[in-house]
């Protein structure tokens, strides 16, 4: 099926972009969904999650530890990667199942870190980034969670730049508080794209 990566920076609105696509029946297959399946109370991911990191990592109801994480990988370049190393399978695998199993016209796979894996390029047939300023994504990250603007740089910082996603974008929505009729207009003229593309 034809398949759209949709991509963008933390608090850059992806989560509004997909669910304009999904209005026009568009299924989404979205991999922090899935990373939160996995990771939830008997998730796939927990059991070899404890057994690399310990229980320390493991909430009182099996779930994975955010926080506990959160804090070892922003601190630890090596045990980021070890995370990665047992999740990013498992995610691959769920989300090709659900890329499969996906009935519509074509399929959205939300992907924050579409530009940084280096690999999820060859995985679509688009890319569309949506694309914000760096202050628009810290105001709605700070509001949204909670976080310190130092925290929300912090996540940004360990993200590919702006410039790096739109240089791989086939396809872009500008979201830089950009009022709701404004955005369905950008994905209505998209989908329409798509909808061509994905008959041909």
């Amino acid at each position: 099926m034809f398949a759209v990566g949709l991509t963008g920076g933390i608090g850059s609105g992806k989560s509004t972009v997909a669910d304009l696509f999904a209005a026009h029946g568009v299924p989404l297959v979205d991999t922090d969904l899935i990373a939160h399946r996995i990771t939830a109370p008997h998730g796939i991911a927990m059991p070899p999650i404890a057994a690399e990191f310990g229980e320390g990592f493991v909430a009182p109801d099996g779930s994975l530890d955010r926080a506990a994480m959160r804090t070892l990988v922003f601190s630890d370049d090596s045990a980021r990667k070890r995370l990665e190393g047992i999740t990013h399978p498992l995610i691959r695998a769920e989300t090709e199942r659900e890329q499969r199993e996906a009935q519509g016209p074509y399929v959205i796979v939300v992907v924050p870190l579409l530009v940084e894996s280096g690999k999820w390029k060859a995985r679509v047939n688009r890319v569309l980034t949506v694309n914000c300023s760096i202050e628009t994504q810290i105001s709605r990250v700070m509001s949204r969670n909670n976080f310190s603007r130092e925290q929300v740089l912090a996540i940004i910082a360990r993200q590919a730049t702006r410039e790096a996603r739109l240089a791989a974008a086939d396809d872009i929505i500008d979201n830089d508080n950009a009022p709701l009729d404004a955005l369905e207009s950008q994905v209505d003229a998209l989908h329409r794209v798509y909808l061509s593309l994905a008959r041909a």
